[in-house]
Protein backbone atom coordinates (compact mmCIF):
# COMPACT_ATOMS: atom_id res chain seq x y z
CA UNK A 1 0.00 0.00 0.00
CA UNK A 2 2.78 2.37 0.79
CA UNK A 3 4.59 2.16 -2.42
CA UNK A 4 1.03 2.38 -4.38
CA UNK A 5 0.40 5.61 -2.54
CA UNK A 6 4.18 7.04 -2.71
CA UNK A 7 3.67 6.42 -6.62
CA UNK A 8 0.32 8.73 -6.06
CA UNK A 9 2.14 11.26 -4.14
CA UNK A 10 4.74 11.85 -6.63
CA UNK A 11 2.54 12.21 -9.51
CA UNK A 12 0.84 14.67 -7.74
CA UNK A 13 4.22 16.39 -6.40
CA UNK A 14 5.03 16.60 -10.04
CA UNK A 15 1.71 17.44 -11.38
CA UNK A 16 1.39 20.31 -8.61
CA UNK A 17 4.72 21.57 -10.16
CA UNK A 18 3.82 21.62 -13.82
CA UNK A 19 0.20 23.39 -13.07
CA UNK A 20 1.63 26.45 -10.80
CA UNK A 21 4.32 27.24 -13.46
CA UNK A 22 4.42 30.03 -15.85
CA UNK A 23 5.88 27.67 -18.49
CA UNK A 24 6.64 24.30 -18.52
CA UNK A 25 9.65 22.75 -20.93
CA UNK A 26 10.00 18.69 -21.06
CA UNK A 27 13.15 17.53 -20.65
CA UNK A 28 14.29 13.39 -20.47
CA UNK A 29 13.18 12.31 -17.64
CA UNK A 30 11.35 14.74 -16.33
CA UNK A 31 10.72 18.64 -17.22
CA UNK A 32 11.83 22.03 -16.19
CA UNK A 33 9.38 24.40 -14.68
CA UNK A 34 9.84 28.26 -15.04
CA UNK A 35 8.31 31.90 -13.83
CA UNK A 36 9.48 35.05 -14.65
CA UNK A 37 7.50 36.83 -12.36
CA UNK A 38 9.43 35.25 -9.58
CA UNK A 39 12.78 34.68 -10.93
CA UNK A 40 14.23 34.96 -7.63
CA UNK A 41 12.45 31.87 -6.72
CA UNK A 42 13.79 28.40 -6.81
CA UNK A 43 11.10 26.59 -6.61
CA UNK A 44 9.36 28.36 -9.11
CA UNK A 45 12.55 27.73 -11.71
CA UNK A 46 13.83 24.17 -11.15
CA UNK A 47 14.36 20.89 -12.99
CA UNK A 48 12.07 18.20 -11.95
CA UNK A 49 12.80 14.53 -12.59
CA UNK A 50 10.38 12.31 -11.91
CA UNK A 51 11.68 9.30 -14.07
CA UNK A 52 14.67 7.47 -15.28
CA UNK A 53 17.12 9.46 -16.43
CA UNK A 54 21.00 9.52 -17.57
CA UNK A 55 22.91 10.73 -14.02
CA UNK A 56 26.17 11.81 -16.30
CA UNK A 57 24.06 13.90 -18.67
CA UNK A 58 21.76 15.50 -15.82
CA UNK A 59 24.06 18.41 -14.73
CA UNK A 60 24.53 19.17 -18.03
CA UNK A 61 20.49 19.09 -18.79
CA UNK A 62 20.45 21.23 -16.08
CA UNK A 63 22.34 24.14 -17.59
CA UNK A 64 20.47 24.05 -20.49
CA UNK A 65 17.23 24.23 -19.26
CA UNK A 66 18.08 27.21 -16.21
CA UNK A 67 21.21 28.54 -18.00
CA UNK A 68 19.64 32.14 -17.60
CA UNK A 69 19.36 32.04 -13.89
CA UNK A 70 22.16 32.45 -11.15
CA UNK A 71 21.22 29.36 -9.45
CA UNK A 72 20.44 25.65 -9.57
CA UNK A 73 17.58 23.57 -8.44
CA UNK A 74 17.40 19.64 -9.54
CA UNK A 75 14.85 17.97 -7.44
CA UNK A 76 14.56 14.07 -8.16
CA UNK A 77 11.26 12.33 -6.90
CA UNK A 78 12.10 8.70 -6.93
CA UNK A 79 14.76 7.38 -4.29
CA UNK A 80 16.70 5.25 -6.37
CA UNK A 81 17.30 7.57 -9.26
CA UNK A 82 18.29 10.76 -7.04
CA UNK A 83 20.84 8.44 -5.23
CA UNK A 84 22.21 7.54 -8.77
CA UNK A 85 22.62 10.92 -9.37
CA UNK A 86 24.04 12.39 -6.37
CA UNK A 87 27.80 11.68 -7.33
CA UNK A 88 27.52 13.38 -10.81
CA UNK A 89 25.35 16.70 -9.28
CA UNK A 90 28.23 16.75 -6.48
CA UNK A 91 31.14 16.35 -8.27
CA UNK A 92 29.51 19.52 -10.77
CA UNK A 93 28.99 21.63 -6.92
CA UNK A 94 25.93 20.86 -6.13
CA UNK A 95 24.75 20.38 -2.75
CA UNK A 96 22.93 17.74 -1.61
CA UNK A 97 19.44 17.30 0.81
CA UNK A 98 17.24 14.42 1.00
CA UNK A 99 13.27 14.91 2.23
CA UNK A 100 11.42 12.35 4.12
CA UNK A 101 7.46 12.08 2.24
CA UNK A 102 6.03 11.14 5.43
CA UNK A 103 2.14 9.78 5.75
CA UNK A 104 -0.29 10.26 8.17
CA UNK A 105 -1.75 7.25 10.08
CA UNK A 106 -2.60 8.97 13.45
CA UNK A 107 -5.98 10.33 14.31
CA UNK A 108 -7.49 13.27 13.34
CA UNK A 109 -9.06 15.84 15.99
CA UNK A 110 -12.35 17.26 15.72
CA UNK A 111 -12.02 20.89 14.74
CA UNK A 112 -9.58 23.09 15.11
CA UNK A 113 -7.88 26.66 15.92
CA UNK A 114 -6.74 27.84 12.98
CA UNK A 115 -8.75 29.34 10.08
CA UNK A 116 -7.86 30.17 6.43
CA UNK A 117 -6.25 33.53 5.63
CA UNK A 118 -5.23 34.86 2.70
CA UNK A 119 -1.86 36.39 1.41
CA UNK A 120 -2.14 39.55 2.42
CA UNK A 121 -2.57 38.25 6.30
CA UNK A 122 0.62 36.47 5.24
CA UNK A 123 2.84 38.98 4.00
CA UNK A 124 4.11 40.38 6.86
CA UNK A 125 4.76 37.00 9.00
CA UNK A 126 6.40 35.75 6.04
CA UNK A 127 8.63 38.92 5.12
CA UNK A 128 10.26 38.60 8.60
CA UNK A 129 11.00 35.10 8.36
CA UNK A 130 12.52 35.71 5.40
CA UNK A 131 14.57 38.51 6.36
CA UNK A 132 15.57 36.70 8.88
CA UNK A 133 16.41 33.50 6.97
CA UNK A 134 18.41 35.88 4.21
CA UNK A 135 19.27 39.32 5.71
CA UNK A 136 21.43 40.26 3.00
CA UNK A 137 19.14 39.61 -0.16
CA UNK A 138 17.65 42.63 -1.30
CA UNK A 139 13.94 43.16 -1.28
CA UNK A 140 13.38 42.39 -4.70
CA UNK A 141 14.45 38.61 -3.45
CA UNK A 142 12.31 38.60 -0.46
CA UNK A 143 9.31 39.63 -2.45
CA UNK A 144 9.53 37.29 -5.10
CA UNK A 145 9.52 34.63 -1.84
CA UNK A 146 6.49 35.98 -0.30
CA UNK A 147 4.77 36.72 -3.53
CA UNK A 148 5.50 33.38 -5.00
CA UNK A 149 2.51 31.91 -2.46
CA UNK A 150 -0.12 33.40 -5.09
CA UNK A 151 1.24 31.27 -7.98
CA UNK A 152 0.81 28.00 -5.54
CA UNK A 153 -3.44 28.62 -5.91
CA UNK A 154 -2.17 26.68 -9.52
CA UNK A 155 -1.37 23.51 -8.56
CA UNK A 156 -3.98 21.45 -7.02
CA UNK A 157 -7.84 21.69 -7.45
CA UNK A 158 -7.91 22.82 -3.54
CA UNK A 159 -5.27 25.20 -2.14
CA UNK A 160 -5.79 26.66 0.95
CA UNK A 161 -3.18 29.09 3.54
CA UNK A 162 -3.64 28.27 7.04
CA UNK A 163 -3.42 30.38 9.82
CA UNK A 164 -3.71 30.22 13.69
CA UNK A 165 -3.81 33.91 15.46
CA UNK A 166 -2.91 35.07 18.24
CA UNK A 167 -5.15 37.26 21.06
CA UNK A 168 -3.79 40.32 18.97
CA UNK A 169 -4.68 38.95 16.13
CA UNK A 170 -1.23 38.43 14.59
CA UNK A 171 -1.04 35.22 12.91
CA UNK A 172 1.86 33.22 14.68
CA UNK A 173 1.83 29.76 12.42
CA UNK A 174 0.92 29.03 8.59
CA UNK A 175 1.32 26.29 6.19
CA UNK A 176 -0.02 25.39 2.63
CA UNK A 177 -2.89 22.87 2.21
CA UNK A 178 -3.45 21.30 -1.43
CA UNK A 179 -5.95 19.22 -2.03
CA UNK A 180 -6.79 16.52 -4.69
CA UNK A 181 -10.42 15.14 -3.69
CA UNK A 182 -10.42 12.88 -7.14
CA UNK A 183 -7.72 11.64 -6.03
CA UNK A 184 -8.25 11.65 -2.22
CA UNK A 185 -4.73 13.10 -2.13
CA UNK A 186 -3.63 15.96 0.23
CA UNK A 187 -0.53 17.87 0.88
CA UNK A 188 0.35 19.77 3.67
CA UNK A 189 3.37 22.30 3.08
CA UNK A 190 5.34 24.89 4.51
CA UNK A 191 4.37 24.85 8.37
CA UNK A 192 6.36 27.23 9.96
CA UNK A 193 5.95 29.53 13.57
CA UNK A 194 6.70 32.61 13.90
CA UNK A 195 10.44 32.74 16.31
CA UNK A 196 8.20 35.13 18.58
CA UNK A 197 5.35 32.72 19.00
CA UNK A 198 7.33 29.29 19.18
CA UNK A 199 5.83 26.94 21.91
CA UNK A 200 2.78 27.85 22.34
CA UNK A 201 0.64 25.33 20.34
CA UNK A 202 0.09 27.43 17.32
CA UNK A 203 1.89 25.03 14.88
CA UNK A 204 -0.63 22.47 16.74
CA UNK A 205 -3.31 24.32 15.74
CA UNK A 206 -2.70 24.62 11.76
CA UNK A 207 -1.33 21.12 11.59
CA UNK A 208 -4.80 19.51 13.28
CA UNK A 209 -6.81 22.53 11.13
CA UNK A 210 -5.49 20.86 8.14
CA UNK A 211 -5.82 17.07 8.86
CA UNK A 212 -9.48 17.78 9.82
CA UNK A 213 -10.06 19.83 6.59
CA UNK A 214 -8.43 16.90 4.64
CA UNK A 215 -10.39 14.29 6.22
CA UNK A 216 -13.69 16.62 5.44
CA UNK A 217 -12.99 16.90 1.80
CA UNK A 218 -12.23 13.39 1.77
CA UNK A 219 -8.91 12.99 1.35
CA UNK A 220 -7.72 9.49 2.76
CA UNK A 221 -3.90 9.90 1.75
CA UNK A 222 -2.44 13.33 3.91
CA UNK A 223 0.95 13.87 3.75
CA UNK A 224 3.70 16.32 3.45
CA UNK A 225 8.16 16.57 3.39
CA UNK A 226 10.31 17.06 5.75
CA UNK A 227 13.88 17.20 5.52
CA UNK A 228 15.63 13.53 6.46
CA UNK A 229 18.07 15.77 8.63
CA UNK A 230 16.39 18.10 10.65
CA UNK A 231 14.52 18.33 13.68
CA UNK A 232 10.75 18.74 12.80
CA UNK A 233 10.77 15.12 11.16
CA UNK A 234 10.28 14.09 14.54
CA UNK A 235 7.68 16.42 15.67
CA UNK A 236 6.04 15.30 12.63
CA UNK A 237 6.68 11.33 13.90
CA UNK A 238 4.79 12.08 17.28
CA UNK A 239 2.07 13.57 16.01
CA UNK A 240 0.88 10.39 13.83
CA UNK A 241 3.10 10.69 10.23
CA UNK A 242 5.69 8.05 9.09
CA UNK A 243 8.61 8.31 5.96
CA UNK A 244 7.03 5.79 3.07
CA UNK A 245 9.80 7.82 0.19
CA UNK A 246 12.88 9.58 0.05
CA UNK A 247 12.81 12.54 -2.74
CA UNK A 248 15.92 14.35 -3.51
CA UNK A 249 17.14 17.87 -4.07
CA UNK A 250 20.19 19.40 -5.52
CA UNK A 251 21.05 23.13 -5.50
CA UNK A 252 23.98 25.26 -6.55
CA UNK A 253 24.58 29.20 -6.66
Amino acid sequence: MSRSELQRINAFLAAFARRQAGRVVDLPGGFAVHDDAFAHSRANNQVVIEGAVDPEALPALADRALGHLPHRLVSVLDDAVGTACAEPLIRAGYSHSAYLVMLHAGPVRDGGAADEVDLDALRTPLTRRWRDLLPDVDDEVVRHLVDRREARRRGADVVRFLGARTEGGEVASWADLYLDPATGLAQIEDLVTSEAHLGRGHADAVLNTALRVAVDEGCGTRFLTADAADWPRHWYERRGFSAIGVTHCFERG
